[in-house]
């Protein structure tokens, strides 16, 4: 799995965040998403779909 943003899509909703903590993270400044971990282990991979989905941006794009 491997992770790619679109930071000028983000809107700082804070979703995928609360999905999956171990892998994404919001920057001090914006409140952007960061990503954490852009190739997260195996054990990660539902909670990073989960991000995906219910980002209201649709800024996370998860590749398999």
């Amino acid at each position: 799995m491997k992770i790619t943003i679109d930071r000028d899509r983000c809107c700082g909703a804070g979703q995928c965040v609360l999905a999956a903590p171990d892998v994404f993270d919001q920057d001090d400044e914006e409140g952007l998403v960061i990503v954490l971990q852009e190739s997260p282990a195996p054990e990660q991979h539902q909670a990073v779909r989960e991000a995906a989905s219910v980002c209201p941006t649709a800024t996370i794009e998860v590749t398999e």
